[in-house]
């Protein structure tokens, strides 16, 4: 069955993130919500730990869709972080 799903911007660009972060497509990542949203899933070991919370209502799904976070930091020319951890100041 063919289902066309119209996504707030903050929703699609959370499912392209979990889609490069997990190497799986976008339609896989949906026919799996569903699933578990219906309660499909047969073997209890396909649900993970975080899944099983939710489910148990031990944590709660976020408040706040997925979003981009900027960084906030930008190192000297020439420094990594690595050269910060090597200080001779600290004790």
């Amino acid at each position: 069955m063919a289902v066309n799903l119209r996504l707030t911007p903050e929703m699609a660009s959370a499912l392209q993130a979990e889609a490069e972060r997990t190497g799986q497509s976008q339609q896989e990542i949906l026919r799996e919500a569903v699933t578990r949203h219906l309660h499909l899933v047969e073997d209890d070991r396909q649900t993970s730990d975080r899944d099983r919370a939710r489910t148990a209502q031990v944590v709660r799904p976020a408040r706040v869709a997925y979003r981009k976070v900027k960084p906030r930091l930008r190192l000297p020319e020439g420094t990594d972080s690595l050269d910060l951890l090597e200080r001779d100041d600290r004790f």
